[in-house]
């Protein structure tokens, strides 16, 4: 059962970090260079049908996982064991994509204007630098910290 979790939990991060890596290397240059927000929020606007039901894909099969791996809840946080450290580390990392979500969200998309895109970007780039980094940390859960 776990290996079809674990498919399931790669698949969604193929989704999720693959298509933050063409939004960041592909269509954000464009839209920048182009000073232009059609191209960039049709995409956006596509992309959020596929990579929301990824992301939660993963948040639900990564706990699963971590469960399985260390049932103890309260062990996730110990930083005593690198399974502790990896399961601590993806759970920032996924706090750290939720307020950067929310604040684009709530705060940058409303009020977004060309004159913001340069903004926005900047977020655009944290969650791509963010989801990247969910990928390496979660290889090293293979090949561990040493």
């Amino acid at each position: 059962m776990l290996n079809y979790i674990l498919i399931a939990h790669l698949l969604g991060a193929t989704i999720w970090t693959g298509g933050h890596l063409i939004l960041s290397l592909v269509v954000l240059p464009k839209a920048l260079k182009a000073q232009e927000l059609a191209g960039l929020m049709a995409f956006e606007e596509q992309f959020e049908k596929i990579g929301m039901p990824a992301l939660v894909l993963q948040i639900i099969t990564g706990l699963w996982m971590a469960y399985r791996l260390l049932p103890d809840v309260s062990l996730w946080f110990g930083f005593d064991n690198d399974l502790s450290v990896l399961i601590t580390t993806k759970l920032v990392l996924l706090a750290a994509t939720f307020l950067v979500a929310l604040h684009a969200r709530f705060t940058v998309i409303p009020t977004l204007s060309v004159a913001r895109l340069g903004f926005f970007a900047l977020h655009i780039m944290a969650v791509t630098l963010l989801s990247v980094s969910f990928v390496v940390v979660g290889s090293l859960f293979r090949t561990g910290l040493s």
